[in-house]
């Protein structure tokens, strides 16, 4: 006969690795219980919505349209240092948009590279901001400028991919440089990589278990002296609303970021074919060699392998560059002039 303690213990152990393993449910924006709606959105054909913001000449007198991709723990209220003067001389139209699961953009449990290009194609449309735009994309946000240059190669007039993300399992890259790069993060975080890549199922444990640490993303060990800087230069924080970037839960935002970004994807950066042979347009890559997040190695390889890519390496930059007005206009210029 079993003996009922130790079925009773099997039992509670059972429920509470599942508790553990199974993230809670979104709050949905605009929900019962659910965080208010404050922002513009549009609806997907899929049922979903994202959220965005406006900002530069109105978008029928615009000479340049450019979709701004947050990164990270952010959100389309980025604190970009633009300038007035320079949006109205060049005639630029800014559109920035919550990714899913982010701020006020719905949660998409199907995620993926992929879906990334086409919910960006889908929001032009649904704008009607024209059949072809400019993409800037910030840190983790690059990763869907990459599915952009894939899959939508032919409704861009240019990309820059600033601080981009890099992943360490790639195909197509030398797994030493992949190696050797991912070893160059602090511990936690090439533990919270691997556990993105490899088991995915136990990642909402990972990130919310106590026992080992699991990510020192912008930590102060993990910023330059530059960027501690610039954080100086922002009292009031690098995003605006910054309790509404992970409101509708960590999991459905954060996790899924990462989970989506450092999974299997169907391409590697260098297979990407010239979007511009005729010169129509340029993509730019942005690093900062000081860049304490993102590896330099990676994106330097990547701009070796593919010479039509505009490589910008600066000697002390490091991940938050992008907030310094002249290193925003040296981006958005060399993007739209060069």
């Amino acid at each position: 006969m079993v003996n009922p303690i130790a079925v009773a213990i099997v039992v509670i152990v059972l429920r509470l690795s599942y508790k553990a393993l199974k993230p809670p449910p979104p709050k949905l924006c605009g929900s019962l219980g659910g965080p208010p709606l404050t922002s513009p959105r549009v609806k997907l054909s899929d049922g979903r919505h994202l959220a965005y913001r406006e900002f530069g000449v109105p978008k029928l007198e615009a000479r340049y349209k450019i979709i701004v991709i947050h990164g990270f723990h952010s959100s389309k209220d980025i604190n970009l240092p633009l300038s007035q003067e320079l949006v109205e001389d060049l005639g630029i139209y800014f559109l920035f948009f919550d990714r899913a699961g982010y701020g006020e953009s719905d949660p998409h449990p199907s995620r993926s590279v992929k879906s990334e290009a086409f919910d960006i194609q889908e929001l032009a449309d649904k704008l009607q901001i024209g059949h072809k735009f400019y993409v800037i994309g910030i840190s983790m946000g690059a990763y869907a400028v990459w599915s952009c240059l894939k899959y939508i190669p032919q409704r861009l007039c240019g990309a820059a991919l600033v601080v981009p993300f890099v992943s360490y399992w790639w195909p197509s890259f030398p797994a030493n440089l992949s190696r050797e790069a991912l070893q160059m993060l602090p511990k936690p975080d090439q533990w919270t990589f691997r556990v993105a890549h490899y088991a995915s199922w136990l990642f909402y444990w990972w990130m919310t278990q106590k026992w080992f640490p699991s990510l020192t993303f912008g930590n102060i060990e993990t910023l330059s002296t530059d960027d501690l800087e610039i954080i100086k230069s922002f009292p009031q924080g690098l995003n605006t609303g910054q309790e509404k970037i992970t409101q509708q839960g960590e999991h459905e935002s954060l996790h899924r970021d990462i989970v989506c970004g450092f999974g299997e994807w169907e391409f590697g950066p260098t297979d990407i074919l010239n979007p511009f042979p005729n010169k129509e347009g340029s993509v730019h890559i942005w690093q900062g060699y000081e860049d304490r997040i993102i590896p330099y190695t990676l994106n330097r390889f990547i701009s070796h392998k593919l010479p039509w890519i505009h490589y910008h390496e600066l000697s002390d930059g490091g991940h938050m560059f992008i907030f310094k007005k002249k290193q925003l206009e040296s981006i958005i210029t060399e993007l739209l002039l060069s």
